[in-house]
């Protein structure tokens, strides 16, 4: 049974930086936002992939993190109350006779939408699994590929798998916090913090840690419950390690997934745009940031800040035809300070 869907002018699929700087854009413009995000968290690659890694070529700002650059835009889109729905992947994308755009997510909720602006970056992410056989019937009680709520592991035996910065992040949260804790990973060179390494290798020597060099390989079972893992080291050996919980971080795969099926010009597995609008083969639906493709494109995010502003004023004027939108500057309109809920300085 559908539920009543939620009404509104636009939905941003994409919580990362350039889906942020859409609600921006729109907001500008008084146009509000429902954001949509398969991750569990706002900030998208940003947050996942390099969250604590310096990115140099945000302009104006010398330098910053993921975690920085995705405050700092949660802090510049406040005024405009933008609603996030995160955990929940766009499974289907519906025209309808009135011209909106009905869209259904993962968890059944429902939006009825004049614009739909595509922010998805290089498509759905979703966690690299363990592939073990009848591993996935533990997803979420004894496997997890997200800490939610770091208490629920707190004196218990677990397992950290990866070799990046969520595997060592969380291996140095947990070390003095639980009964014991094992780190493994495929060969012993990590992607991470050169900082969280040394620190890591620290605690390893001082038997907080025990890391390990291969892979899991199979695991045991008592009362229905994962109690053993098996781990094969580079050298063909195996042995068994005891476990309650597992924590895997093999990072994230993209996947254009549904947007497919969507009835869009799709080029390498790319949305194909126009350069004036950033509108897609459907009027209505733009695509901004790294899941569009147009000659000279360039996968950067300042290129999708671009892109997003461009969309903004293209969606403005695909919902008042009639209407002239001018372009204001936030420097000198009384309106977009109102907007901004800011009072400037008055300069003599």
């Amino acid at each position: 049974m559908l539920h009543s869907p939620t009404q509104t002018d636009a939905v941003i699929i994409g919580a990362g930086p350039v889906g942020l700087f859409q609600v921006f854009e729109l907001g500008l413009l008084e146009i509000k936002a429902h954001v949509i995000d398969s991750l569990p968290e706002i900030g998208g690659q940003c947050i996942e992939l390099y969250p604590d890694k310096p990115i140099y070529d945000i302009p104006a700002i010398p330098v910053c993190t993921g975690r920085e650059l995705t405050n700092n835009l949660l802090k510049q889109i406040a005024p405009f109350g933008a609603q996030f729905h995160l955990g929940q992947e766009v499974t289907k994308l519906e025209p309808q006779a009135d011209g909106r755009f009905l869209i259904s997510t993962s968890r059944d909720q429902h939006f009825l939408s004049k614009t739909v602006f595509i922010a998805a970056g290089v498509g759905a992410f979703q966690p690299r699994t363990l592939r073990l056989d009848g591993i996935e019937a533990f997803d979420d009680k004894q496997i997890f590929y997200h800490v939610k709520n770091p208490e629920q592991f707190i004196n218990k035996k677990i397992v950290i798998c990866g070799g990046g910065d969520s595997a060592l992040d969380w291996a140095l949260y947990f070390a003095d916090k639980v009964t014991s804790l094992t780190l493994i990973h495929r060969r012993d060179d990590f992607k991470a913090a050169p900082k969280s390494i040394a620190k890591m290798r620290e605690l390893c020597a001082n038997n907080q840690i025990q890391l390990l060099i291969g892979q899991i390989t199979g695991y045991e079972l008592a009362q229905d419950r994962i109690s053993q893992i098996a781990v094969t080291g580079i050298d063909g050996n195996t042995q068994s390690i005891p476990v309650d919980d597992l924590l895997i971080f093999f990072g994230l795969s993209p996947k254009l997934g549904p947007i497919a099926d969507w009835g869009l010009d799709i080029e390498r597995k790319q949305v194909v745009v126009d350069t004036e609008k950033f509108q897609t083969s459907i009027p209505g639906i733009y695509a901004v940031g790294d899941i569009n493709i147009y000659p000279g494109k360039k996968k950067l995010i300042l290129s999708g800040f671009h892109e997003a502003a461009l969309a903004a004023f293209a969606a403005a004027q695909y919902l008042n035809p009639e209407k002239s939108i001018q372009l204001q500057y936030t420097t000198t309109s009384p309106k977009l300070h109102k907007v901004l809920g800011v009072t400037p300085p008055i300069f003599e």
